[in-house]
């Protein structure tokens, strides 16, 4: 059965900071470097398990940096704590398991932080690699 999703009806956004502006240093690899606070609204029907992915494609990487996987978060959830709460943590690009906040490289520039919700409607414990939409648009300027 195809998925039926609208893009525009799922959204993602942080009390921490607003879209398009810099990631606090709290959120950063400059300060405490705790995942800020997310929450989401507009789900579709069916939505059994939701996973959190934060990519920089501005890194000097081939294929960018992975800050953040974190799965296994309930779909009647729409929200997550400062932290992340009590979600799976997957390995990030530094083979970390959690949130490592924004750092670029010294004189790289401003970055773009992309945080994006995926959905599973087969699982109450999704797993990274689940359809779902990006949501968001970050930025930090260094």
């Amino acid at each position: 059965m195809p998925q039926e999703l609208n893009v525009q009806d799922l959204k993602l956004k942080s009390p921490a900071f607003k879209h398009h502006e810099r990631i606090p240093d709290d959120h950063s690899g400059d300060g405490e470097d705790v995942a800020p606070a997310l929450e989401w609204s507009g789900v579709p029907d069916g939505t059994r398990a939701f996973a959190i992915v934060v990519h920089d494609p501005d890194a000097p990487l081939v294929d960018g940096f992975t800050h953040w996987v974190a799965y296994g978060i309930p779909g009647d959830a729409t929200s997550l704590p400062e932290g992340g709460g009590n979600v799976v943590n997957g390995t990030n690009s530094m083979g970390n398991a959690g949130y490592n906040g924004p750092a670029p490289p010294p004189g790289h520039g401003s970055h773009h932080y992309y945080f994006w919700s995926t959905r599973s409607t087969t699982t109450s414990s999704s797993s990274p690699g689940s359809t779902g939409a990006r949501c968001s648009t970050r930025s930090r300027t260094t």
